[in-house]
Order: C-alpha cells, then structure tokens, then sequence
C-alpha cells in the first residue's frame, strides 16, 4: 500500500511539473508573438543595418540547387526569403513563423514561388524528408529546446539536406551583456548561445559536416553562422 500511495504522489507531483513547463513555454510563446506583432510594422526600417548584414552572411554560405525546395525558419518580415528568391528565382520557399503580422508584411512584398505559414520552429508541420535546405536567421536565442528544432529540422530534410544558422554569438562580450538582461527583462528571450555550444547541439543532434563561423558586424556586435547537413542514407555513425 505505502508503494502504491507513493508512485500517486510522485505520479501527481511529476503532473504538475509537466503542466508547469507547458504553461511557462506557452507564455514564452505568447511573449514572442506579442512583441513581433507589435513590432512589425516597423520592423525592416528599425532594424535595417542588422537584417542586411545577416542576410548577407547567410547568403554567403548558401549554395542550392535551381529545382530546391528551402524552408526559412523564423521568416519574419521575409526579408531572408526574398533576397533569396532574387538570386534563385526557380527555386520553392517556405517560411514559417509564429507572428501573424510578421507575414502579414511579408506577403506584401510579393516574394515569387514562396508560401508562407504560422508554426513553431519545435513542431514544424510538414512532412519528412520534404526540403532539400532549412535556413534561420535571428531565431535560436528565443528557443528554450533549441535540440528538439533541430531534430525537427533533420527529419523534414532531404538524407544530404543542408541546415544554415545565423544567430547572436554569446563569444562576443556585447552578446553576453544583452543576453543577460534580456534574461532578466524580456520574457520572449531565453539564452545565447556561443560556436563550441551551438556546434555542440548540431553534432548531437546528428548533424555532419558542422562548421561554425564567428564574426563582428560592426565594432560592437558578433554574430555566428553554421552549415550542417543531414547524413545521407548510407552514412552510419
């Protein structure tokens, strides 16, 4: 009898742990539509100088294919997806993100051969193997499970598929103060990550063929970017 009441306990403690996590991720999530619905509408303009210059590293290190299927992560205003489709006009875009008035300025720039969704970057709602690239630009340091998008993102790749990430580095020291604020003030933000870190999360996730760049956009600011890939069918280990 003292078993069975004790797993009961455990069983209803464990319960209200499960519930506890889903409503702090949910109002995590919440936080994240609320701010970019908000900021929206001044979104590109505010924040030019740091969207082209992301836009541009990540282009740097984009390499696909004319007939490829590419899905952008976090598209927010589609300002990643239309630069791509100028320099890939016959290749299909995706972009999924969770702010409704994101897109809503997304979709006013006609981007060609692109369709546009609401989702989350953890339950991507597409099916396996579907996409020969994924892209993100700006998104990881809002992810609580940044393994579990990237485990979504390999499954929804093609076996050879190419995973690019550009995202804050936590190396530079700029990074780590804002970081630590933003912990403090921002209930949308969660952590930065740094290159051996986020190599780290790739590799053991299953990803090959990781490479991780660091780098300053201006005297202040560092950014990272990693190339991996999904191992093919015939790769084991």
């Amino acid at each position: 009898m003292e078993i069975k009441i004790t797993n009961a306990n455990n069983n209803k403690i464990d319960s209200v742990l499960a519930m506890d996590t889903v409503n702090h991720n949910a109002a995590r999530t919440d936080a994240i539509i609320r701010e970019y619905n908000h900021l929206a509408p001044e979104y590109d303009r505010r924040w030019s100088f740091y969207i082209a210059e992301t836009i541009q590293e990540t282009l740097k290190r984009l390499d696909i294919k004319p007939d490829s299927k590419l899905l952008d992560i976090g598209c927010g205003t589609g300002s990643l997806l239309q630069a791509i489709s100028l320099r890939y006009p016959s290749v299909c875009l995706v972009g999924i993100d969770l702010s409704r008035e994101m897109l809503k300025a997304a979709h006013k720039k006609h981007i060609k051969k692109s369709h546009l969704i609401t989702g989350q970057s953890q339950e991507l709602p597409f099916r396996s193997n579907s996409f020969d690239t994924v892209v993100s630009c700006n998104v990881f340091h809002y992810l609580h499970k940044p393994q579990k998008c990237i485990r979504e993102i390999i499954r929804i790749l093609k076996p050879g598929g190419k995973i690019i990430i550009t995202d804050w580095c936590d190396d530079y020291i700029a990074c780590r103060i804002c970081d630590l604020f933003l912990r403090l003030l921002n209930r949308a933000h969660f952590k930065t990550y740094g290159k051996r870190t986020c190599e780290q999360i790739l590799r053991n996730t299953g990803c090959i063929q990781v490479h991780v760049d660091r780098y300053k956009i201006n005297w202040l600011w560092g950014l990272m970017t990693a190339k991996a890939q999904k191992p093919s069918q015939n790769t084991h280990g």
